[in-house]
Parts: C-alpha cells; sequence; structure tokens
C-alpha cells in the first residue's frame, strides 16, 4: 500500500535539507583536519576507543550524565527530550515496520497514526501504550523547558542565555512538535480507535465533542501543523545551536581518538563550537557574571559569536580562563583552548626574532639534580622564596636556583594573551638553560609556570613538581618532618593548580600535618579565583579587586586563623582583601619543620614497585 498525504511535504522537505547541510558540514570539517589527524581517526576507529565512544553517546548525548550530576532536574530536562525523542523514534519504526512491513517510506514510520489501517476497536495494544508513555516523557521536559525560561531560579538556574534569531526560530518549532504530535494522535484516535492510554482518552473526548465532518478536517489540519513544525526546526537546526544535537557524537568519537583543539586554530574546533547546546550552565559559575554584572562574555557567547563570525575583542579577552566554565560544561568542550587560539589568530607578533636577544643569557646560580623556578610572581613575594630556601636547606638538597637572582618569565603569560610565537622564544630559551645545567626534577611555587613546563615545553627527562608536591615527596622520604600545632588553616585551591593541573591533595595533605583545615563552601573543582587573572586584559584593577573580595569573604566564613594558598600571584590578590593571616603553602611548612635525618635524594625516582611518593 502506497502511504501518502499532502501533509507529509514540509518533513520530507526539511529532513532532506537538514541531512545535506549536516553531510556538508561534517565532511569540510573532515576533510580540512591535519594528517596527524586523520592518522589517529584511522587508528583510533578500529580499536576499543570506539566502544568508549559509543558508551559515552549513551550517556552524555542521551542520558546527559554530567548535567545530572551538576541539577538533577536539569538533567530530566534535557534526557527526556534527547532521550525521550529518541525511544520514540526507534518503537515508532518498531511498530511501523511490525504493522505496515519493512520497506515503507519514511514519513509513514513519522506520521503512523495517520496511515495505521487497522481500527484497534478492543483489545490493549502495548506499541500504542509504550508510545504515550515515551510522549508523555518528552512533554514533561517541553513543559519543565518552558518553565526555565519564566522561572529558571526554580530550576536552580540565576541567569539563562539570551538567544539570536535563528535559536529563537529552532526553539519555538520544537516546544510546538510535541504538543501537535499529541493533538494530531488524539484527533487520529477519535476516528481510528488506534491511542494508547494518553492519546485514546483524549481522542474519547474529541469523538464525543465534534462531528465527524469537524474531526476529518481538525485531524488533518493537526497533522499539517505538526508536518511544518518538524519541518521548520530541521530547515533552522543546523544553523541554531540545535546543532549540537548532531555535532556532539561525532565530537565524542575524535576526543577518544585523542582530537582536541590546539594553539593554532583548525577545523576540529567546529565540531567543539558547534557541540555548544548553550544551555547556559556555564553562565552562574561566572564570576565576571556574579561579581561584576558582565553578562555578554561568558563561553556560551563566545561560543555562539565565533560561530556566526561575530566575535569581538572585548569577548574574547575579558575572561579569567579559570576553567570554572570549562569544569561545569555538561560537553567537556575544550573552552580555554579556543579563547587562545582565537587571541592567536588575531594578536599574535608577526616578529619571530622577539626574545632572541635572551639566547645565551644566565643568571641562575648554585647546582644539583633538582632545579627551582621561582616565576616573576614568587619573585614578588620573597617569604614563598625565603621559606622554599629554608626548605632546600633543611632537607639538605643541592639546588640548581634557575632565576633567584633574576631570569626571564616562563612565557605563560604572553600564551594566554594570544602571542604564541612570542611565548615560545620564551620557552626556548629556558628549556636551553634546563637542559645545559643537567637537571632532572624541576620544582616551581607558580601553578603558571607548572602548567607551561608540563603542557608546552616537551622536557623529556626532566621531572616536573610543583613545590607542594616536592615538599610532600621530601616528607615521604624521611627528610623533612612538619610538627602539628593548633592554629586553624582554610585552603584556596589556585586556578592552574587545581582545575588546571589536577593538583589537591598534596597541598591539604602538607596543611593536615601542621594543624586542623578546612575547606571553604567552594573547593577543589569548584573552587573559585582569585580576580587577578593574567588571561583578562579588559577589567581593571578595582574590578579584579572586587572579585577578590567576595572569594576571600568566602575564605573568610570558615572561621580559619590562617588563609593558605600555593600561589603567588593569588597570594598577594587575597592579601588586599583579608583580615587574618595568609600565607604560601610553603610558609607554613617552613614554619612547622622539626629537623630530620637525610634520606635518599628527593630526585630519585621510585624503585620498580614503590608507592610514588606525590599525591
Amino acid at each position: 500500500m502506497y502511504y501518502y498525504d499532502h501533509f507529509v511535504i514540509p518533513f520530507l522537505v526539511g529532513t532532506i535539507f537538514m541531512f545535506v547541510v549536516i553531510v556538508w558540514k561534517w565532511g569540510r570539517w573532515l576533510w580540512m583536519l591535519p594528517g596527524r589527524d586523520k592518522r589517529a581517526i584511522g587508528c583510533g576507529i578500529f580499536s576499543g576507543a570506539t566502544l568508549k565512544a559509543i558508551g559515552e553517546v549513551i550517556s552524555e548525548s542521551l542520558l546527559h550524565r554530567r548535567i545530572f550530576r551538576v541539577n538533577p532536574l536539569l538533567g530530566y530536562m534535557h534526557m527526556s527530550l534527547a532521550f525521550g525523542w529518541f525511544l520514540l523514534i526507534v518503537v515508532g519504526w518498531i511498530e511501523a515496520a511490525y504493522v505496515l512491513g519493512g520497506g515503507t517510506p519514511l514519513h509513514a514510520h513519522v506520521f503512523f497514526r495517520y496511515f495505521d489501517p487497522a481500527n484497534h476497536t478492543g483489545g490493549w495494544n502495548p506499541f500504542a501504550f509504550v508510545m504515550d508513555l515515551l510522549l508523555l516523557m518528552v512533554l514533561s521536559g517541553v513543559a519543565l523547558a518552558w518553565f526555565k525560561r519564566m522561572r529558571s531560579r526554580a530550576l536552580g538556574m540565576k541567569r539563562t542565555t539570551k538567544h539570536v534569531l535563528i535559536d529563537r526560530v529552532a526553539l519555538s518549532a520544537l516546544w510546538c512538535i510535541f504538543p501537535l504530535r499529541l493533538l494530531a494522535e488524539s484527533l487520529t484516535a477519535a476516528g481510528k480507535h488506534n491511542g494508547g492510554f494518553l492519546t485514546g482518552s483524549l481522542g474519547s473526548l474529541f469523538e464525543a465533542w465534534m462531528s465527524p465532518e469537524v474531526l476529518d478536517v481538525a485531524t488533518e489540519t493537526a497533522w499539517w501543523l505538526y508536518s511544518f513544525a518538524l519541518g521548520i526546526f530541521f530547515v533552522a537546526m543546523p544553523f541554531s545551536r540545535y546543532m549540537h544535537i548532531f555535532t556532539e557524537v561525532p565530537l565524542i568519537f575524535l576526543r577518544r581518538y585523542r582530537i582536541h583543539s590546539e594553539a593554532q586554530p583548525k577545523s576540529f574546533d567546529n565540531f567543539q563550537i558547534q557541540a555548544c547546546s548553550r544551555c547556559g550552565i556555564c553562565i552562574d559559575p561566572c564570576q565576571l557574571q556574579r561579581d561584576l554584572n558582565i553578562r555578554n562574555v561568558q563561553s556560551v557567547y563566545f561560543l555562539r559569536d565565533r560561530r556566526y563570525g561575530k566575535l569581538t575583542d572585548e569577548v574574547t579577552d575579558n575572561c579569567l580562563m579559570c576553567g570554572l566554565c570549562e569544569a561545569r560544561c555538561p560537553v567537556g568542550i575544550e573552552l580555554n583552548t579556543l579563547r587562545l587560539n582565537s587571541r592567536q589568530q588575531r594578536k599574535d607578533a608577526p616578529a619571530l626574532t622577539r626574545f632572541d636577544y635572551l639566547q645565551g643569557i644566565d643568571r641562575s646560580s648554585g647546582q644539583g639534580r633538582v632545579g627551582y623556578f621561582a616565576g616573576c610572581m614568587t619573585l614578588l613575594t620573597p617569604a614563598t622564596l625565603k621559606s622554599m630556601e629554608r626548605i632546600f636547606e633543611a632537607a639538605g638538597e643541592e639546588v640548581w636556583w634557575a632565576d633567584r637572582d633574576g631570569g626571564t618569565c616562563c612565557g605563560r603569560p604572553l600564551k594566554l594573551s594570544g602571542e604564541i610565537q612570542a611565548a615560545r622564544r620564551l620557552m626556548e630559551s629556558n628549556k636551553a638553560l634546563f637542559v645545559k645545567h643537567g637537571i632532572t626534577t624541576l620544582v616551581t611555587s607558580c601553578p603558571i609556570c607548572l602548567k607551561v613546563f608540563r603542557e608546552d615545553y616537551d622536557l623529556q627527562g626532566i621531572e616536573v613538581l610543583h613545590h607542594t608536591e616536592y615538599i610532600l615527596r621530601l616528607v615521604r622520604a624521611g627528610r623533612l618532618t612538619i610538627d602539628s600545632g593548633g592554629e586553624s588553616f582554610t585552603y584556596h585551591d589556585p586556578c592552574e593548580l587545581g582545575r588546571g593541573s589536577g593538583i589537591y591533595e598534596p597541598p591539604r595533605e602538607l596543611i593536615r600535618m601542621a594543624g586542623r583545615l578546612t575547606d571553604p563552601e567552594h573547593n577543589r573543582r569548584e573552587a573559585l579565583c582569585c580576580g587577578s587573572s593574567l588571561a583578562n586584559t579588559v577589567i581593571d584593577d578595582g574590578q579584579q579587586v572586587r572579585i577578590g573580595a567576595a572569594m576571600t569573604a568566602e575564605l573568610e566564613q570558615t572561621g580559619a586563623q590562617t588563609i593558605v594558598t600555593a600561589c603567588p600571584l593569588c597570594k598577594k590578590a587575597i592579601v588586599r582583601n583579608a583580615s587574618v593571616r595568609v600565607a604560601d603553602i610553603s610558609q607554613v611548612v617552613a614554619e612547622h619543620l622539626r629537623p630530620a635525618v637525610p634520606g635518599r635524594l628527593v630526585s630519585e625516582r621510585p624503585a620498580a614497585g614503590e608507592q610514588p611518593a606525590v599525591g
């Protein structure tokens, strides 16, 4: 039997258009990938990475596990729409194939209730029951979405995303699809008696209220409206935020094949940018929005503006790059990297000879297998430098001082501003210095330096440690002993050390050795930024102080006698606002040291089978 009615045309046109655009976009982005990324896909596609990607698609694209972790109600809303619609398609396809037979056209599956030849006058129809249950599930998600737009705070969101016109068109069509489906299937059930518990009950009401002639017109009209809603949504989707539905899936597979965004923009960035659903979960955590009422620069707007070619300097540069939004992003988009390559694309200096004058300059002192790189900000906080000197001396460690008497920057501030080439000149100079002096362990007190040393320097044969990791290793090796006192501490997780480098436990373990530790409300991956980020070149000093004051107030609410941090930049920011003592963790350790018998060299690697002495 040939199942057809003119109302299927809007749906078919929209569907064909959508898939043509999606295939064109995917094909272009994949074709433009660098050769190494294409080889990574070839190697990964037949590996276990593909199975892991399939699992992640189910858990994140359909079930939205990460959103559930942040907000269960929002998680249900997204899951009911995504997973519910997916199941409607799958179960509907099975039902149509069972009743109409295989090989029926696509539209006959989508509009099955209309083309269903059976008149179910008796008995229970399990397919109709399941389909009504799934439709009710999706409708509950639509109702929550409507409610979120009007009363977002009730769903745990202070701010929701401001949408552009194409998003509003797609959103309006999406919100109409399932109520119109309910109406169309219920009107059809009034005549064919093929509905479930929901559509069948509504169909009985329509049958009682309407004459057969009116019912026929209403049914045809409802199916036309449903088809138009589908068609409009499918045409708008590739150009709206809903492109994430078809972009998040390949993004998950590509990430599993170890493809990532880099300092230089590349076509893979498009998968990340268009995988953003603009859910708005990244807005509330942003301290620029919360403390300064700046509402147009958050990651959701950065990605939106970059996608549509409307990115401005203000949006690009006005970001602390603290990583709070990236930690919350349910899609796992590399937001900081995309910011960096946007800045690099616009700002990078053409003069590749910048900083060449540094070649050959060596202001280092001392000798030893352990090297210490204080960093610019540590040199501006002398108490940290003196404390590290005392710790080295107490441990009997012979140290090569890279910059105690002055040196060069690590290069990360330049990188954060987008001047990648200039940063590389500094990195080359520093790396040559490390290699020249033959160190095997490089210690730094600055998380900013730590991150760039680990990620950009390619220091093969040189282990890079933050001073909290290094001090803890000394303690575990028996080369330092920390005496406990009665002092109470609270600890601030620096952005680059915590979210940026995943170092949370070593600082806390050291603090607990010296006294009592109480964490603030926001800690670890949720820790607040101090506001003095080198990445933001837009906000002024007063605005930085306001962000730092809000963060410091939360730390002081713990009632601790001393606020401890492990970043010289954070320390300077907290000191400006604190009414209690502020100290670097090296100061706390140095003040609680008890002489210990020197043991093995801390720079030695653990023996085979031995537990590494680093948290």
